[in-house]
């Protein structure tokens, strides 16, 4: 990854590849959640699990590391980090 600030990040998670393992949410419980139907979805700077598809959240910059972690360690290969300005995957399935 480049020299991208949390500030320029924002994470979502496909549904569709989530496989419910919850390594995500042990990385980064403030940034990540599984609900009632055993995925993975991501949270709001409030807390709100944000269950619309392919809805983005913004990475906390103390969380940085943790929340790339888990997009590097999924086993559903479903967590992508993406920059805010030209929405480039820097972790991810898709990432260079």
């Amino acid at each position: 990854m480049s020299a991208e600030t949390a500030d320029d990040l924002r994470v979502w998670i496909d549904q569709d590849l989530c496989t419910g393992d919850g390594l995500c949410a042990q990385y980064a419980p403030e940034v990540f959640e599984l609900d009632i139907d055993g995925l993975a979805y991501v949270k709001n700077d409030t807390g709100d699990l944000l269950q619309e598809p392919g809805v983005r959240a913004d990475v906390p910059g103390r969380l940085l590391l943790e929340v790339i972690d888990s997009a590097k360690e999924c086993p559903g290969d479903c967590i992508h980090v993406e920059r805010r300005a030209d929405g480039v995957e820097v972790a991810g399935p898709d990432a260079d």
